[in-house]
């Protein structure tokens, strides 16, 4: 969830503030309290940016040599970067397209500590898996193609403290969960959902999900003590984890064949899973967590992938054509709230809200847009 000061009356435009040109990638940008950081490629350099949320202007920029050799049946898509940076305790963390990871002091830019990339060129997949940070560790999806490991740094010193080497990275993220009594850290990565301890990297279960092409790209979502996945070409499913007689178990407790999504990444808002499926040329769908029960459906052809994040009873998804729709949940159904353009270039990543602001990353350009 973001924080979001929805008006009482939509504009019919947005007002752009300012437009910066920041570099090629997918990383979504992040603001903490008034600064903007953007994650971008340019020419062969990795770069990383801290730009005043007001005004645009560069606060800091720093860089690193990041060559890239593209797998041709990648190359639509750019050479990233495409992992968002995650902010913790004053610093920044980022991920590489070759998987170098980086600890930046927030404030100035200063590289803190850097581990080189274990990714051999050209690659099939890349990273668009973002850290998380957890109890004094960050924990990255290092390595490549049918070879990785979720691995936990220092924050401080980037010393390894823990490695599971069980699969190579998927295109998902982490996210925390409370299961069965125990905090656990589960990921999609290849071919697997995965669960490791966040203080060992221990193990504690794991369940086949195999992408025919190996691009496990959805984040779980987490529903009470079941996680919703979706992406690897079947239906869209919720699995039950349990501990009985001291092991873990994993169950199907639901499954939708109508809603599939692969590369757009679903969100609860209030009791209702929202999201846009890859069926019907790009459908908006919700669907009943507990249940799995289809509630409503968009007309067919609204999108081909989308960054979607809410607010509150509103859903704001960011098209790859740089159109930006808002949502309202109601009864039944989601209402189109409003639609604005708000790039004239491919985006995929997720719009970032702030207050009145939305700040829209677009294939090389970072703009700021506001309700008045």
């Amino acid at each position: 969830m973001t924080t979001f000061a929805a008006p009482r009356a939509w504009p019919e435009q947005l007002t752009q503030k300012w437009k910066v040109e920041v570099g090629t990638g997918y990383a979504t940008p992040i603001v903490v309290g008034n600064r903007v950081y953007a994650f971008s490629r340019q020419e062969e350099k990795e770069v990383v940016r801290a730009i005043d949320a007001d005004n645009g202007k560069i606060v800091w920029e720093t860089s690193y040599p990041a060559p890239f050799k593209m797998n041709p049946a990648t190359a639509r898509h750019g050479p990233g970067p495409k992992s968002t940076p995650t902010y913790a305790n004053g610093r920044l963390f980022t991920l590489g397209i070759t998987g170098i990871v980086t600890a930046f002091d927030a404030a100035t830019g200063k590289q803190l500590w850097q581990k080189p990339g274990s990714t051999p060129l050209p690659m099939y997949n890349s990273h668009s898996f973002s850290p998380i940070v957890d109890r004094g560790l960050v924990i990255f999806h290092t390595g490549g193609h049918m070879g990785g490991a979720l691995t936990a740094f220092d924050v401080n010193t980037g010393a390894v403290k823990w490695s599971w080497a069980g699969d190579g990275p998927g295109y998902g993220s982490p996210v925390l969960a409370t299961l069965g009594g125990t905090r656990q850290i589960v990921t999609i990565t290849q071919g697997k959902l995965v669960s490791v301890d966040p203080a060992t990297g221990a193990l504690l279960w794991e369940r086949p999900y195999v992408s025919a092409n190996f691009t496990n790209a959805v984040t779980p979502v987490v529903y009470g003590q079941t996680l919703i996945v979706s992406g690897n070409g079947g239906p869209t499913m919720a699995v039950a984890v349990t501990k009985e007689n001291n092991q873990w178990v994993t169950s199907t407790a639901w499954e939708n064949t109508d809603v599939q999504y692969r590369l757009s990444n679903s969100v609860l808002v209030g009791d209702a899973l929202f999201g846009l499926s890859s069926r019907n040329m790009g459908q908006y769908f919700s669907v009943d967590p507990k249940t799995g029960k289809t509630l409503w459906t968009s007309e067919p052809r609204q999108a081909g992938q989308a960054g979607i994040v809410y607010s509150g009873d509103l859903a704001f998804s960011l098209e790859d054509t740089g159109d930006l729709k808002v949502f309202r949940r109601g009864s039944t159904a989601f209402e189109v709230v409003k639609k604005y353009t708000v790039a004239e270039s491919e985006t995929w990543t997720q719009p970032t809200l702030s207050g009145n602001r939305i700040f829209v990353k677009d294939v090389s350009n970072l703009t700021l847009w506001t309700l008045n």
